[in-house]
């Protein structure tokens, strides 16, 4: 069984991150460059590949596209705190806002982060605890390394879910990285100078 980090802990992780099947896409060109990110509001998935897709028995946490689409069908294991569902990159967390009447009755929420370089995860983090009021489990997937956790907790993830060829040892070492952030974020809402006795 897979291990995530939790608040702090390894963890057996009990949910299953279904993802639609790999496409061979060809490379898209602007300017000249080869682009490596899709643009906000592209499609996840056609919605034949979204009816297609497989949701197993148990914990799940579902694309975006397929909760949209599919929430009739997801509503009772919505109810039984078995369903969580996971935003790409190029997604909106608006979109997910707008698809529930209360954001929180979503056991967890997963944000994935398909490269490294990609930080727009940051700011659905961020949106997602303090402008969503979100409380549950907000978890990292994707390409998630200890360089990365420090900044991720700082934004509001307690939850991540280290690639896999990676020790998760090491990077829950990467919460601790820096004993004291200067700045204000989701885990310390106060910068330093005002945090310090004069």
């Amino acid at each position: 069984m897979a291990k995530v980090i939790v608040r702090g802990a390894i963890v057996n992780d009990d949910w299953a991150v279904i993802q639609f099947p790999v496409k061979d896409e060809p490379v898209r060109k602007q300017a000249g460059k080869a682009v490596i990110f899709r643009v906000t509001g592209e499609s996840a998935a056609n919605a034949e590949e979204i009816a297609a897709l497989q949701i197993p028995a148990g914990k799940v946490i579902v694309p975006l596209s397929a909760w949209l689409a599919r929430k009739d069908e997801l509503a009772p294991r919505l109810a039984k705190g078995e369903l969580g569902v996971w935003l790409d990159s190029f997604e909106s967390p608006e979109a997910l806002v707008e698809s529930i009447d209360n954001l929180n009755r979503l056991a967890l929420i997963a944000v994935n982060f398909p490269r490294f370089a990609d930080g727009r995860g940051y700011s659905f983090a961020m949106l997602l605890r303090t402008r969503y009021g979100y409380t549950g489990e907000l978890r990292a997937i994707g390409d998630v390394l200890h360089d990365q956790l420090f900044y991720m907790k700082r934004v509001g993830f307690d939850a991540y879910a280290v690639r896999a060829d990676k020790n998760i040892e090491d990077a829950l070492r990467g919460l601790n990285d820096f004993s004291e952030p200067y700045q204000s974020a989701v885990d310390v809402p106060m910068p330093l100078y005002r945090r310090r006795a004069r």
